[in-house]
């Protein structure tokens, strides 16, 4: 098979046809390190591409986390790579397109997690790309002498790819989906509003994940974090000299304490007027951008549970009680009207479901009806309510990955869900993912004023209800979920880390002492991030 950069050899599995770590830009070290990605070297004679390449540098999951989610390692520095499942590698079969960016919180994941085997989308017509793209510091960090957002340009490159390449293995250009999930779902939204990526795809799924830009100051805490904890400047030169591994240890230590529901600084997307020139939710929902694209969204009926039950952080929110409601309501900026309301409408749930719930309708649900709303008629909305069949994890974050994939046979898929995840459920939803990414119509109703979300795995069949999270959005005031939109700003002066003051710091980072007192209180260590 040919690429633009050379040609690849593949392997036939199961009647599909694998290609496997195809190179879509050369190894971001040495002088590529934190700069935006370059096309590959050409090579000569034929690529093996029959095992995945190498995964792009992190720290693994603490021991808590790592018994739920695998997350393998494939050492090597060719890590901007992608993977191709496809049933028909011919130039004019034309199938659609499915691109799968994994989640991660920007620091973990790859294409090489087994739940990700994208043969169950080939072998119902569909041609599923996966990828690899930096993470972390390496892909997220802010310096004065970098540019932002490298491992989003990863991201963006891998779709040229896809653009120019895709057609040689048997798919559509021009009917290409985007699909990802947690931190993949929240680049798919800065990518739909990048004008860069404009046509690049037609559909889009974003998964337990909004259109969201960090903010700045936040992410250059964590550079400063593990700058004090080197001991070099806050600089990408300074960066590029240390050792990685000791880079990634350092960056777990300084990303110990962040987290979707106790929020702390960490890596994100942030806005860099270039190509996330403002606020991607802003942008969607306010704007004419990508206004031909469909849309599927949803998120998981208790998304919180995996952030909050490996390591005991649930039992630890519920003993807490005001209090932990107290740090609720500074993670979400509210006032006491919110959590006072969510006590009404769910008079029996626990502290640690209350505060869940209202953290996960701020980061997701809120961010997810507006851009529904602004793109009613076009966008459709799920929720997936199947709870794990292990203890306290409920409808979780990423439960609903075995399914999509239609991989619940895969061991790494049982890890999350338990034994014996019913197989209809995965035929019902995998079928709905295929369906929009060929259709664009996945099988129910779009979005309007009276709000129809399906709901999976609530009872033998998928059902439509009209407005399950209404009553419990209509307690945020208006305009909550949009804080002020995160601008570019100028750079920041360059200089040792210890020049900095640290008075009113704790361990480096720049939070006040007794905000990371609470963080402190709250979690101890093993407890959960976001994935």
């Amino acid at each position: 098979m040919r690429t633009p950069h050379g040609a690849v050899r593949g392997r036939h599995e199961h009647g599909i046809a694998v290609f496997r770590g195809i190179p879509y830009a050369a190894p971001p070290f040495g002088p590529r390190r934190f700069r935006p990605p370059v096309p590959p070297e050409p090579w000569d004679g034929v690529r093996d591409a029959g095992a995945f390449g190498p995964t792009a540098p992190k720290p693994p999951y603490s021991a808590a986390f790592s018994q739920y989610l695998s997350d393998p390692v494939v050492p090597g520095d060719d890590c901007l790579n992608l993977n191709v499942w496809t049933p028909q590698p011919d130039p004019g079969a034309r199938l659609p397109v499915l691109v799968w960016l994994h989640g991660g919180a920007l620091t973990r994941g790859s294409s090489a997690v087994p739940v990700y085997d994208g043969r169950a989308f080939a072998r119902d017509g569909v041609v599923c790309v996966s990828l690899n793209h930096r993470l972390g510091v390496e892909g997220y960090g802010l310096f004065p002498d970098a540019p932002a957002n490298a491992g989003l340009h990863d991201q963006l490159a891998a779709l040229l790819w896809v653009h120019d390449s895709v057609a040689a293995f048997g798919g559509d250009p021009d009917r290409v989906t985007l699909c990802g999930q947690s931190a993949g779902a929240i680049s798919i939204g800065a990518l739909i509003a990048a004008p860069q990526a404009q046509g690049l795809f037609r559909r889009a799924v974003l998964q337990s994940g909004a259109p969201e830009a960090s903010d700045r100051d936040d992410v250059r805490r964590m550079v400063r974090r593990m700058a004090a904890r080197l001991r070099i400047p806050a600089t990408a030169e300074a960066f590029a000299a240390v050792d990685r591994d000791v880079l990634l240890r350092v960056q777990a230590e300084a990303g110990r304490l962040s987290g979707p529901v106790l929020g702390g600084p960490a890596f994100g997307i942030v806005v860099d007027g270039d190509l996330v020139p403002r606020d991607p939710l802003d942008a969607l929902a306010e704007g004419d951008v990508a206004r031909d694209v469909e849309l599927l969204l949803g998120w998981t009926r208790d998304e919180y549970r995996l952030w909050l039950v490996p390591g005991g952080l649930l039992e630890r929110v519920d003993r807490l009680g005001a209090f932990a409601v107290a740090v609720g309501r500074a993670r979400c900026h509210c006032g006491p009207d919110v959590p006072r309301g969510y006590r009404a409408l769910l008079p029996t749930a626990s502290t640690a479901d209350l505060v869940g719930q209202m953290v996960t309708d701020r980061l997701l649900r809120l961010p997810l009806h507006r851009l529904a709303d602004a793109r009613s008629g076009s966008a459709y909305v799920y929720e997936f309510a199947w709870p794990s069949r292990l203890a306290d994890l409920g409808a979780c974050h990423a439960l609903e990955l075995g399914f999509v994939f239609d991989n619940g046979e895969v061991p790494e898929s049982a890890r999350l869900a338990g034994e014996g995840a019913p197989r209809e459920l995965a035929r019902e939803m995998h079928g709905a993912w295929v369906r929009f990414a060929t259709e664009g119509d996945p099988g129910w109703e779009a979005w309007d004023a009276s709000h129809p979300v399906r709901v999976f795995g609530d009872g033998e069949q998928p059902y439509t209800v009209y407005g399950p999270r209404d009553a419990h959005l209509a307690l945020w005031p208006p305009g909550s979920p949009e804080a002020d939109a995160p601008q570019p700003d100028a750079p920041e002066t360059a200089g040792p880390a210890a020049e900095r003051p640290a008075a009113a710091t704790d361990g480096g980072g720049t939070e006040p002492r007794a905000g990371a007192a609470v963080l402190r209180r709250l979690r101890r260590p093993g407890a959960s991030r976001r994935s």
